[in-house]
């Protein structure tokens, strides 16, 4: 079967790229997202411990992201021989996260928006995670999806690339 580069850097390097590019991002957005909950149900002196870990899980996640995009977009970008529109889909919304993930911790460290109320923060920050959750799921879906379904045709010039070579532990 024919994969997207997004899935195929998941599939190589076994376990590792799994773990680096996946496992680690989304149970850091998944615990963000339960915090966020815990924050918001629990709003006043009973929300406090869940907000310091919201705050600390949001700046390290940024900052992980940031490093996860820096590294794609220097080693594996550029070597890549697009597969099709599902292709660019799944590996721009995938990077496209750092957007949202990254703005997170700039808000937390209190780089951007300064002058907010904490409920205008707050609200920024559902926006934010929001915005992160949906291209993450965009970026699985057509990830997931095989190129030819999509009219990438593997036997025409060019269309025929070898598999990536991630070997980033």
């Amino acid at each position: 079967m024919v994969m997207t580069h997004y899935m195929e850097l998941l599939a190589v390097n076994q376990p590792w790229n799994l773990i680096l590019y996946m496992v680690i991002p989304v149970a850091l957005a998944e615990a963000l997202v339960a915090t966020e909950f815990f924050t918001v149900f629990l709003r006043g002196s009973n929300a406090g411990g869940w907000k310091t870990a919201n705050k600390a899980i949001g700046i390290f996640l940024g900052f992980y992201f940031l490093g996860v995009f820096l590294n794609l977009i220097t080693t594996v970008i550029p070597t890549i021989q697009w597969r099709g529109i599902a292709d660019i889909l799944a590996v721009g919304s995938y990077l496209s996260g750092v957007i949202p993930l990254f703005s997170i911790a700039l808000l937390e460290l209190g780089v951007i928006a300064k002058g907010k109320s904490d409920d205008e923060k707050m609200k920024l920050h559902f926006i934010l995670l929001t915005v992160f959750l949906v291209v993450a799921h965009v970026a699985m879906i057509f990830g997931m999806v095989d190129p030819t379904i999509m009219g990438w045709d593997p036997n025409a010039v060019g269309g025929n690339t070898p598999p990536m070579q991630h070997k980033h532990p």
